[in-house]
């Protein structure tokens, strides 16, 4: 029996992402947008659909992400932030609220989020580790997007056996006009079963 096995698909070409900076440790935060926006370019994302929002601090991206996720015009998301241990608790605060809302975003919406949020002891620890957190984040957006695409395709598979029963119940009803009523509101709840995700419709219009 072969055993079907999803490749690693880092073709960014036609892919909108969004990008949500936190400005707190502006240099840090900086320098993981600089390698994550070069990376995307460098992955085949064209420029224009990059899209890059600040906010003031790393618990305040979650919102922003989820903002971007209801819009429906992403196939990923990329948080990026750096949060430095001061001398209180809120280091820990701030890192589990910040890591919690982001994958809350993801799974709420189904949609990729790469989290790239660094937590480390020192700004010295954050600063070594910023461009290549930054690249990876960039590929992990672009490699999670192309895989919900290609698993969607499955489900997609399924839907089209179901298209194909419902013709033919269609066919049948046709020569009946006393279930004309009962046919438009099969004819209406299939549609709703087979209407496109929101990564498909974005897709399309390219």
């Amino acid at each position: 029996m072969e055993i079907e096995v999803f490749q690693s698909d880092l073709d960014g070409s036609g892919l909108r992402i969004g990008v949500v900076q936190a400005r707190f440790n502006q240099v840090i935060c900086e320098a993981l947008r600089d390698a994550c926006l070069a990376e995307l370019i460098e992955l085949g994302v064209e420029a224009e659909d990059v899209f890059v929002c600040t906010v003031p601090g790393s618990l305040e991206i979650p919102l922003v992400l989820q903002q971007l996720a209801a819009s429906g015009e992403f196939d990923a998301l990329i948080a990026l932030g750096a949060v430095v241990r001061g001398e209180t608790y809120h280091f820990e605060v701030v890192s589990n609220e910040s890591a919690a809302g982001v994958a809350r975003v993801a799974l709420d919406f189904n949609l990729p989020v790469a989290n790239a949020v660094l937590t480390t002891e020192t700004d010295e620890q954050a600063s070594m580790r910023a461009a290549e957190k930054g690249a990876e984040a960039a590929r992990v957006a672009v490699e999670m997007a192309n895989l919900l695409s290609s698993l969607s395709g499955l489900a997609g598979e399924d839907e089209d056996d179901y298209d194909d029963d419902d013709d033919d119940d269609d066919d049948d009803d046709d020569d009946d006009d006393d279930d004309d009523d009962d046919d438009d509101d099969d004819d209406e709840a299939a549609g709703e079963r087979r209407a496109p995700g929101r990564r498909q419709r974005r897709r399309a219009r390219h």
